[in-house]
């Protein structure tokens, strides 16, 4: 049995008969490459958006201007509204956001390399965002993301019964 995060996010989503979508923004996609490592995954994984400017953010995912201008790109409630975009956009059961600063720049006052928050959102009404501060480097900080993001997706699916 495969025991990777990915290929356990897989199995819960073919037992609930869900698909999934990814919004990504610090990940750049890595997430979605992850979930499409797993041979079968097309049963289940529909589609993913690298937004990393705040302009797909607006237009393709429909994260609000007064949300960007008021708390940043990098924040709880851009992530959420990143993660309902998906759900809507993708026409998915499950979609996942993750936006963050990776570094080795980008840091502002209050908001630190590593800081990145990842955002669950089902059309069953769950509406969930998670805050980390990673402390590796660019990689580093982006795979602590993506195996964040998995993690949350599983316990959501098994929460769900």
């Amino acid at each position: 049995m495969d025991n990777r995060l990915e290929a356990q996010v897989g199995v819960a989503l073919l037992k609930h008969r869900w698909t999934i979508g990814c919004a990504e923004s610090c990940t750049g996609g890595l997430v979605s490459h992850r979930i499409t490592n797993i041979p079968g995954s097309s049963a289940y994984m529909m589609g993913g958006i690298v937004a990393y400017d705040y302009g797909i953010k607006q237009r393709v995912l429909g994260v609000q201007e007064a949300t960007l201008v008021a708390y940043g790109a990098v924040s709880a409630e851009t992530a959420g509204e990143m993660a309902q975009g998906a759900l809507r956009v993708l026409d998915v059961d499950v979609a996942i956001a993750i936006t963050g600063i990776a570094g080795p720049g980008g840091a502002t006052p209050g908001k630190p390399v590593g800081l990145t928050y990842i955002g669950i959102a089902t059309q069953t009404g769950i509406l969930k965002v998670q805050r980390h501060i990673w402390e590796g480097d660019r990689e580093t900080n982006k795979a602590q993301s993506a195996d964040a993001a998995l993690q949350l997706i599983l316990d959501t699916l098994n929460e769900i019964e």
